[in-house]
């Protein structure tokens, strides 16, 4: 039964000690003003929120990236140039979003 006690705690070590490692690890940690920034993963949500709302296309075939900068990243397609220029747009004015580059082509048979 000991020994099985400590194959659990022995275990449970190798499954928490990279949370523990990534929690310590946080970029945001040293931020002076936590209300100075957004997360990036936020802006992601935001900007994908409002592309399902404007039903531009699937999310599925427009990904969107964030950087810690504020920079955003679109990749994949869009049905229409109509489309890629509003799923640019969108992003563009989205709140704390710096600046975006577009990777989207326009694929019509998808």
């Amino acid at each position: 039964m000991k020994m099985s006690l400590a194959t659990s705690i022995v275990a449970f070590s190798l499954l928490i000690g990279p949370v523990v490692a990534l929690a310590a690890e946080d970029s945001d940690a040293d931020r002076s003003h936590p209300a100075a920034f957004v997360k990036d993963s936020a802006i992601t949500a935001k900007i994908k929120t409002k592309l399902a709302a404007n039903h531009i296309t699937s999310l599925g075939r427009i990904h969107v990236d964030t950087d810690k900068d504020g920079i955003v990243w679109l990749t994949g397609s869009a049905r229409s140039q109509q489309a890629v220029d509003k799923a640019v747009s969108i992003a563009r004015e989205t709140e704390s979003v710096k600046s975006v580059h577009s990777d989207l082509t326009v694929k019509k048979d998808d």
